[in-house]
C-alpha cells in the first residue's frame, strides 16, 4: 500500500507539473499571437510613415525647385528694373542737356 500512495503522490506531482506546463504553452502561445499583432500594427504604420516620407520628399522637391525658379524671376526682374532705372536717368541727363541748350538759343 505504501508503494500505492507513493505512486500516487508522485502521479498528483506529475499532473502539476503538466498543468504548469500547459499553462505556460498557452501562455506562449497569447503571447506569440500578440507580438504577432503587435508586429502587423507597427508594420502597417511603418509603411504608412514611409509613403508620408516619400510625400514629403517630392513636396520638398517640388519647393526646391518653386523657389529657384521665383528667384530667378526676381533676379530677371531686379536687372530690368536697374535697366529701366538707367534709362529713366539716361532721358533725365539728356532732357536736362535739351534745355540747357533750349536756354541757349532764347538768349
Amino acid at each position: 500500500m505504501k508503494n500505492f500512495e507513493k505512486k500516487e503522490t508522485n502521479l498528483n506531482q506529475l499532473i502539476k507539473k503538466l498543468g504548469k506546463l500547459n499553462t505556460s504553452y498557452s501562455q506562449f502561445s497569447f503571447d506569440n499571437k500578440s507580438i504577432e499583432r503587435e508586429r502587423d500594427i507597427i508594420k502597417s504604420e511603418k509603411d504608412e510613415l514611409e509613403k508620408k516620407n516619400q510625400e514629403i520628399l517630392r513636396e520638398h522637391k517640388y519647393l526646391n525647385e518653386r523657389i529657384k525658379k521665383l528667384e530667378h524671376e526676381l533676379k530677371l526682374k531686379k536687372e530690368l528694373e536697374k535697366k529701366f532705372n538707367q534709362d529713366i536717368n539716361d532721358l533725365n541727363q539728356e532732357t536736362q542737356s535739351l534745355v540747357e541748350e533750349i536756354e541757349k538759343w532764347q538768349m
